[in-house]
């Protein structure tokens, strides 16, 4: 079965053609980095309008690069939700149609079970169970995933998605947007003893996040530091605020953030896993292709010293260096529409199917 996906929940305009939902015949993503980094995050209505001009020739691209013909797909798969609306409206309503005029079935996706399938259709895909850890720029979540079909949230972010608090912290510190790959490649430069932030583990056993406290820290100390805001401080190592902050104290401050940010991650990832008894965890979404948290999780798996709390079971230093990590290609990490087509072949096959009245939603759960 070879199915189209669409993928246009913020600001990617995606198509995929996958066979089987596992076999990747072309994977087409069009971006609106340039047009949103002038504003610092992602605009709606500019996100919507770019998802009208790109949505056609990307879909062709799609088709054009899977070397097959319009007559051989077989369903669509678009996202349904969560995201914009008017984002969401484009790929989804486009996929209607092209359902519609083919005769072939469509079917919605939820983006977040979409990143979950991200992981399955790695090279070594995880056996189920599995715990997964979903962070990027609007969810921070942990599953325990049974089957390809069911998904237990064990966790949520309580406030920012970790994804967003990199944004705002790359924004504070003047490096554009998106901040997770900028404030990875400052990190490398600092220095993680210089400076302490707070690292929010909330209730005994919870695994649930925050980190609003975290992003406050961080302006908290520019701020006490004299300046508000680090202006271009990634590209001029002389540039200094009134606070005498030059590109080493940003890259400390780069390397203290993401060091408390990716520790919580694991953490909880780990205890999870321990809570649930299970021997492969996964982690997926944009913050999956930040190395430092892959280092920092396999230090932990190799390591007889994990800090965590293993929810009350016994043998965790032996149970955790059975842990087996997977995560998924890095051209699967963002928003993509293989992971879209991925998860719609199985909907298909369930006949979970949308039709012309069905709508998109702004917020929805597994």
């Amino acid at each position: 079965m070879i199915i189209l996906g669409i993928e246009s929940s913020c600001d990617e305009t995606a198509a995929a053609v996958v066979e089987d939902g596992k076999f990747i015949l072309s994977s087409v993503v069009s971006s609106q980095v340039d047009v949103h980094h002038k504003y610092g995050g992602v605009v709606p209505e500019l996100a919507s309008r770019m998802h009208i001009e790109s949505i056609i020739p990307v879909v062709s691209d799609a088709i054009k690069s899977a070397d097959i013909t319009i007559n051989k797909i077989d369903g669509v798969a678009a996202t349904r939700g969560p995201g914009l609306i008017g984002a969401l409206l484009v790929g989804f309503s486009f996929a209607k149609s092209f359902a519609w005029s083919r005769g072939i079935p469509l079917t919605g996706v939820n983006h977040l079970e979409g990143h979950i399938y991200s992981v399955l259709l790695s090279d070594v895909p995880p056996e189920f169970p599995f715990v997964i850890l979903l962070a990027s720029g609007g969810h921070t979540n942990i599953y325990y995933v049974t089957s390809y079909n069911k998904f237990e949230l064990m966790g949520q972010t309580r406030d920012d998605a970790a994804g967003e608090a990199f944004d705002k912290v790359a924004k504070m510190l003047g490096l554009g947007y998106p901040g997770g790959a900028v404030i990875e490649r400052l990190a490398l430069q600092g220095d993680t003893s210089v400076i302490t932030f707070p690292k929010s583990y909330l209730e005994k056993d919870s695994f649930d996040f925050s980190f609003s406290g975290i992003k406050s820290a961080v302006a908290r100390y520019i701020h006490e530091h004299g300046g508000s805001r680090l202006s271009d401080v990634a590209g001029n190592d002389s540039l200094r605020s009134g606070c005498g902050c030059n590109k080493n104290i940003a890259a400390d401050i780069a390397a203290a953030f993401q060091e408390s940010v990716i520790d919580v991650l694991a953490q909880k990832l780990i205890n999870a896993a321990l809570n649930k008894g299970v021997k492969h965890i996964a982690v997926a979404g944009g913050v999956a292709a930040n190395s430092a948290l892959k280092r920092k999780l396999l230090s932990y798996i190799h390591s007889s010293d994990f800090g965590g709390s293993s929810s009350g079971k016994s043998g965790a230093p032996n149970r955790i260096k059975d842990l087996k990590l997977h995560l998924p290609p890095i051209s699967l990490c963002g928003d993509n529409a293989a992971m879209i087509a991925a998860r719609g072949y199985q909907m298909i096959k369930d006949e979970n199917l949308c039709y012309l009245e069905d709508d998109v939603f702004s917020r929805i759960r597994i």
